[in-house]
């Protein structure tokens, strides 16, 4: 080919690109405008979450959506943790028309919808310190290098009962076990409600079972790229709290809210696909493990770093009441395939089943922001494809029975022990200070901080019985 036209022909294509984007963005635009009218929905609520993981909102009525849609809707971001100062706080909220949904849970004549949003400076810069922002950014230093990132989280919640209406009654709603069949009970109904909403507002169900502890609960949907799944962790929080509050209860995703019972998880599900055929790039028919070298170095990777990323998995103070032993949290550095005391879980490969080789990280929970959890989670794992990180052989027995003497022969260090130890690792952490970028990393180092700081003040009521007569 002439080398004098080929830039030209780049040029046009690029053009071309472009202008089909535009084009479905426009026609997703005007689907939606048509939607609204024709479902009588009144009001659009305008979704973000902050730093922390707290969704955040602004409402606008249908009239104004389709401007909202073209210029976005501005918003002072001065008072949102971990955005902008108060001398640079005007901030503006894009929606993202892919995330429109209408709320089932709102049952009125005059309907509600929801769009997530995209965070902006005004003038049209991406604003560093989004969340969305931030995965978006370490999901296309994945794609170029041919990946996609997939993940499928699996988030256990508490249902409890409430007095009066807002007071919390930490007393689990029923008195089932794991898997457990009760089609008298009322949490089963409410398990099965918050199944049909969540298919309703777009979200793949694939099953719901009764945890382990009484009271507790988890509804499983279909893994997808880890965007998609960040929007839709919020999304299935927002509903299945909105569900348990119309039956009168509270439906906390608190990691560890009982003493002496398991605690609620998000584990979750990786796999790297390459984007130039959609095969997954952790399969190899004929590897003991069925994993490639590509799944071995992401596997090293998130192993070498995983105490650094912990404060973004297990980002409170309470997390860490969850990573005890003895209650089926993983503990200890490792990895295996039967082993489910490991940090990294390598579920058996069955013939036919080559795309759902993937590696289970089995310590995230579900008070973590998901966007900078998954993006932590991916930063990890690509730095061990870059440096081609190997992992420790695997370990198949319960590590929770190893003593010290046995941790030390295998080399199996320990998660932080704490919110104030995660928090060492991650502020001595380059590879995090990339992930989120110097704005994020600062301000959630802040913001942890200060948790942690308080926390150490408190007094608690173990201390109170314990000391008091002492």
């Amino acid at each position: 080919m002439n080398t004098l036209i080929f830039p030209y022909i780049t040029l046009i294509s690029i053009f071309f690109i472009k202008y089909k984007m535009i084009k479905m963005t426009d026609e997703k635009k005007a689907s939606i405008l048509k939607e609204c009218k024709k479902k009588n929905i009144r009001l659009i609520i305008l979704q973000f979450v902050d730093m922390l993981g707290m969704t955040k909102s602004v409402t606008i009525p249908t009239e104004h959506l389709e401007k909202a849609l073209t210029s976005g809707v501005g918003f002072d971001g001065s008072s949102i943790e971990g955005f902008v100062r108060i001398y640079e706080s005007d901030m503006i909220a894009m929606p993202d028309p892919s995330t429109f949904h209408i709320l089932p849970w709102c049952r009125s004549e005059t309907k509600e919808a929801r769009i997530i949003c995209d965070i902006y400076r005004p003038g049209g810069k991406p604003f560093e310190g989004d969340p969305r922002y931030i995965l978006k950014k370490a999901v296309k230093e994945a794609e170029d290098l041919g990946f996609v990132f997939n993940t499928g989280p699996e988030l256990e919640f508490f249902l409890f009962k409430t007095k009066d209406g807002p007071e919390v009654i930490v007393e689990p709603y029923d008195v089932g076990g794991y898997f457990d069949y009760s089609p008298l009970d009322r949490s089963s109904d409410i398990r099965r409600e918050a199944t049909f909403t969540l298919q309703e507002v777009g979200i793949d169900v694939e099953m719901s079972h009764h945890e382990v502890a009484p009271g507790q609960h988890e509804i499983d949907f279909k893994f997808s790229d880890a965007l998609s799944t960040a929007d839709n962790v919020i999304t299935y929080k927002n509903a299945i709290k909105a569900m348990a509050l119309s039956s009168g209860l509270h439906a906390t995703f608190m990691p560890k809210p009982i003493y002496g019972v398991n605690g609620s998880g998000m584990h979750t599900h990786q796999s790297l696909f390459y984007k130039k055929n959609g095969k997954n790039a952790f399969f190899d028919p004929d590897d003991e493990y069925n994993l490639t070298d590509t799944a071995y170095y992401f596997i090293g990777g998130q192993l070498k770093y995983c105490r650094a990323m912990s404060v973004l998995l297990a980002p409170i103070v309470n997390s860490y009441k969850r990573l005890t032993v003895g209650y089926e949290a993983p503990v200890y550095i490792c990895w295996g395939r039967k082993n489910r005391s490991a940090l990294i879980r390598v579920p058996e490969y069955h013939p036919g089943m080559e795309k759902a080789t993937r590696a289970e990280l089995r310590f995230p929970d579900p008070s973590c922001n998901p966007y900078l959890a998954f993006a932590a989670m991916l930063k990890t794992g690509i730095d061990g494809i870059k440096r081609k990180i190997k992992p420790p052989d695997p370990v198949e027995e319960d590590v929770f029975e190893f003593d010290d003497r046995k941790l030390a022969k295998f080399y199996i260090k320990s998660l932080p022990a704490s919110l104030g130890e995660a928090i060492a690792e991650y502020e001595k952490s380059k590879l995090m200070k990339e992930t989120l970028g110097e704005l994020t990393f600062n301000r959630y180092l802040e913001a942890k901080k200060k948790e942690w700081d308080e926390y150490k003040l408190q007094v608690t009521q173990w201390e109170v019985n314990r000391y008091l007569q002492m």
